[in-house]
């Protein structure tokens, strides 16, 4: 997930007479967008918060933990080699009143690879050869690769929802108003007023039975804010109680010193990097290009950025797998150094004959990853140049135009950014580097697409997490096919008397409203 779009400011208040912090219910507050709710067409920040709170999946995140557990499924795992089964609750039902079951499960599965809509969550099933049912209370996977050790992690993604097959049709996308009255609603909340991009109000589900229990708060709603700076004033002024994504670096600084607001920092796995297109970035021969991508690599100031620029919202990264998760190291700080070596990347670039100063194109968006991108890349451009190595041309492309061009081969450099699926380092490796990945930067490489199949397939932890750390180190010393240069915090703002922020604000980056509290 690469980011969202900003929405348009509507709605003048959260349908209360009060202020945010006082009631009984919770105002949420946030800058991202719902593109859909219906999850076969969903796949994006805005849509992941509302489905979170309305949808079931067969295993799911506890707070604070990266190893799923059961949701809706009593038990899940392999009963074969290539066969994943999962054995469904008894007795759950959406709150229309429809039964929840193993047919309901395979309906969704099957649903979300017949549509396989491009803007939807169905590359994630990619392992998935069919789904069947097995008696009204069973569902099995068979899988195109056998232990996939990374299946359990999909199921709680936005391609491993469970919908109603009595509500949603199995072949086309169902609007979201067309969604919300068909009362098809199975996790710890329902949708009672929708006002698409405005304002959402969401009530405690009684039928919930799941990973999560009752949730603390009987009513959420949500309002939707154009940019950062009403979303910040409305939280300094207790019209709203939570401010969830997204306020700039400057802001949430300033608000760490507003004795009004606590601000709330967890791990996010939001993952900022440099993207070399292998073929049109400069160098005349495959050993040249590496050269100067390893120069690039010896010359930027992580550390510049993460303070300098993003106020410690955002800290430096050294490996495509984000700090913190299981098998995570740090290659990149090890071959090249915490701080920039001039002498380094000059000797790289001599070494493979490559006269300096090289001409580097670099591109980035100003309007998806947050304003502070202008400042990041012009910061990037003045290290870059401070060696004397290198000669940056900056340019910036609206994100529409962006997408397009990037796979066009237009970039010899481009800014990226990436939101994890699941908390496990294989969704930061295998989406990056195998066949057909979603950088489209020309690289492929057999014995990076070994390892990978290897490490999914996996079954010992400690021997995993051995093959993971080969995976990172080839990638950064051999390959280097892009630069990681920032992972980002999951921050919130809440008044003080929000009470389980903390324990949402978890690797999984989902938002939970169940738990949060007055």
């Amino acid at each position: 997930m690469a980011g969202i779009a900003a929405l348009a400011l509507t709605g003048c208040g959260a349908g209360r007479t009060s202020g945010g912090n006082t009631g009984t219910g919770i105002v949420v507050g946030t800058t991202d967008k719902v593109f859909s709710l219906d999850p076969a067409l969903a796949y994006d920040n805005g849509s992941l918060q509302a489905e979170t709170q309305i949808y079931q999946t067969l295993l799911n995140f506890p707070a604070g933990k990266t190893d799923p557990e059961p949701d809706a499924a009593q038990h899940c795992g392999f009963t074969a080699p290539t066969v994943f089964t999962c054995t469904v609750k008894a007795g759950l039902k959406f709150a229309n009143g429809h039964p929840l079951t193993a047919q309901s499960v395979k309906f969704s599965f099957d649903r979300m690879l017949k549509i396989n809509d491009p803007n939807g969550p169905a590359s994630l099933l990619g392992n998935l050869a069919h789904t069947d049912v097995i008696d009204p209370n069973t569902v099995a996977f068979t899988l195109k690769v056998a232990n996939d050790q990374t299946f359990a992690s999909v199921l709680p993604t936005q391609a491993g929802i469970i919908v109603d097959e009595k509500s949603f049709p199995p072949d086309k996308i169902l609007e979201d108003d067309a969604v919300v009255k068909t009362g098809s609603f199975s996790g710890p909340y329902t949708i009672t007023s929708y006002d698409k991009n405005k304002l959402a109000e969401f009530k405690a589900n009684p039928d919930y039975n799941g990973l999560f229990g009752k949730a603390k708060t009987d009513t959420v709603s949500v309002k939707y804010y154009a940019g950062g700076d009403n979303l910040k004033l409305d939280v300094q002024q207790g019209n709203i109680d939570i401010a969830y994504r997204t306020l700039s670096p400057t802001d949430i600084d300033s608000l760490r010193g507003d004795n009004r607001v606590t601000v709330h920092e967890g791990t996010g796995g939001e993952l900022r990097y440099i993207v070399f297109n292998m073929n049109t970035m400069p160098g005349a021969n495959p050993a040249q290009k590496l050269a100067v991508r390893k120069a690039v690599a010896s010359s930027v100031d992580r550390d510049a950025l993460a303070k300098g620029i993003y106020k410690g919202t955002y800290s430096p990264a050294y490996s495509s797998v984000v700090p913190g998760l299981a098998g995570a190291t740090e290659p990149y700080k090890d071959i090249y150094g915490a701080q920039p070596n001039k002498q380094a990347a000059a000797k790289f670039l001599a070494d493979a004959g490559v006269a300096a100063p090289v001409t580097l194109n670099l591109q980035y968006n100003s309007d998806h990853y947050g304003g502070s991108s202008s400042e990041e890349y012009a910061a990037i451009k003045n290290q870059l140049e401070a060696t004397g190595l290198f000669k940056v041309n900056l340019q910036s492309t609206e994100w529409v135009s962006y997408q397009d061009e990037r796979v066009k081969d237009s970039y010899p450099l481009y800014q990226f950014g990436w939101f994890p699926d699941f908390p496990d380092a294989d969704d930061y490796l295998t989406p990056f580097f195998a066949p057909n990945n979603t950088l489209q930067n020309h690289f492929e490489e057999p014995a990076i697409n070994t390892l990978l199949t290897a490490e999914t397939t996996e079954s010992d932890p400690a021997k995993r997490a051995d093959i993971l750390k080969q995976v990172q180190f080839k990638l950064a010393n051999d390959y280097l096919p892009m630069l990681p240069l920032l992972a980002g915090r999951n921050i919130a703002v809440a008044a003080k008397n929000i009470q389980g922020v903390d324990e949402t604000l978890d690797p999984s980056f989902k938002f939970r409203f169940g738990g949060l509290s007055k």
